[in-house]
């Protein structure tokens, strides 16, 4: 954690007994220091906030930083300077393990579009995905861009090279925010949030966390970031209606709780928390239709296939 501390008790803002009582009961019994931002759809095309905690702290967001590298790559795209189209070589010098796919392959000299890595990096947080932006997106372009967009403490920090950078910062006030504006698809143009929130609600990505005990369908209906690294244990999203439209965005950051630093897993304290919380605020804020939203997103529910 990053900045100056706060009272440990979260303001509760318009939040309903049920929900105040979830995070406070989750959050101790998980142990740590959280930090957190909760909106819901106020009804009239906009949020208002339900609950927040040390929402200002400077935090290192890790992977849940890959949503804000993500909306830089395509504000490019939205700008002409880039297209989902393009390829980039995958070479075997660009390869980074920990999270993601490509890291198995174990021969590369693929030819990746810019939309084949975002995805990979958005829905199964691929890590060699991020030097794959970094390598049409520099680090201090991406800081401009956020910058440009009015993020203040949302920052990349550079790395070896001025195309390698390390996911750096954000606040839980900064990330909801950012998916606040996605959410209404006012972050990038209107094409641009589609895709990075249909990649985000895909129900291939991430589950172990707010999605955890979820059906299908309501997973559908929850665009997700998770990000962990050391001793932190983060998510952030957007949960929508049964009509598409935004009904919540939720930024819950996570650390303190060393015990459990190797464990990546779905029993950790802090994603059990995630879980358990996430089935609360879909409950009270997602079942019911949104009044007047912004906008609204396309669902493509699971659909199996046995092959052919």
């Amino acid at each position: 954690m990053l900045g100056t501390a706060a009272p440990a008790a979260a303001s509760a803002d318009s939040a309903p007994a049920s929900v105040q009582d979830a995070f406070a009961a989750q959050t101790s019994r998980a142990g740590g220091t959280w930090y957190v931002k909760v909106l819901r759809a106020d009804g009239a095309g906009g949020f208002a906030p339900v609950l927040s905690l040390r929402q200002h702290d400077i935090v290192y967001g890790a992977s849940v930083q890959k949503l804000a590298v993500a909306a830089t790559v395509l504000d490019k795209v939205d700008r002409g300077l880039l297209s989902l189209s393009q390829k980039v070589t995958l070479d075997a010098g660009t390869v980074l393990d920990g999270s993601g796919l490509y890291f198995h392959q174990t021969v590369w000299g693929d030819q990746i579009t810019v939309a084949g890595f975002l995805t990979a990096m958005l829905l199964v947080s691929d890590n060699t995905a991020v030097r794959l932006c970094g390598a049409l997106v520099p680090t201090a372009e991406i800081n401009e861009i956020l910058a440009a967009k009015g993020f203040t403490h949302t920052r990349v920090e550079p790395g070896s090279t001025p195309n390698r950078f390390f996911l750096g910062t954000t606040t839980p006030h900064e990330m909801t925010d950012l998916l606040a504006r996605l959410a209404n698809k006012t972050l990038l143009s209107p094409a641009s949030c589609e895709f990075m929130l249909g990649i985000l609600r895909g129900g291939s990505g991430y589950h172990d966390g707010v999605r955890r005990d979820m059906s299908s369908d309501e997973r559908d209906r929850v665009a997700t970031k998770h990000g962990a690294f050391d001793d932190a244990r983060h998510e952030a999203g957007i949960m929508f209606d049964a009509t598409g439209a935004p009904a919540a965005v939720y930024g819950f950051f996570a650390d303190g709780m060393e015990a459990d630093a190797e464990n990546y897993g779905g029993t950790h304290p802090a994603v059990r928390a995630h879980a358990l919380l996430g089935r609360v605020l879909f409950d009270r804020y997602a079942r019911e239709r949104v009044a007047n939203p912004a906008a609204r997103t396309a669902s493509r529910p699971f659909r199996p296939y046995n092959g052919n």
